[in-house]
């Protein structure tokens, strides 16, 4: 397989994803679309700032991890296990700073932290 094939399949179809999310965030609480834990879900405001903040930050990594792939597939066209890595590296820095921000502006019943 092409490795510009391979990386347009792996981290293209993650940015792709991503793009999704941030032009059609979820409106609604729900357990099919967006980004869901037991937390995001407790109540709305929780769940549209969680979503918001979440769309960007994948977003942004998505990308990232896209053109992170290209240049290693320009580097080295024997790319093999990389552009995944790169993938669930994105995935993990888009959950971890969401969940600090959630822990920065809401408590663990789901209100607003006051300043």
């Amino acid at each position: 397989m092409s490795p510009f094939l391979y990386v347009l399949s792996v981290n293209g179809l993650l940015f792709l994803f991503s793009l999704i999310f941030y032009f059609f965030p979820p409106k609604k609480i729900n357990s099919f679309y967006g980004y869901r834990t037991p937390r995001t879900m407790q109540n709305q405001n929780i769940w549209d700032f969680a979503n918001n903040f979440f769309n960007k930050q994948f977003l942004i990594y998505a990308g990232v991890s896209l053109v992170g792939a290209f240049l290693l597939a320009i580097i080295n066209p024997k790319i093999t296990w990389q552009p995944m890595i790169l993938l669930v590296l994105c995935l993990a820095v888009s959950v971890v700073k969401t969940e600090q921000e959630l822990n920065k502006f809401f408590d663990k019943e789901g209100k607003k932290k006051k300043k």
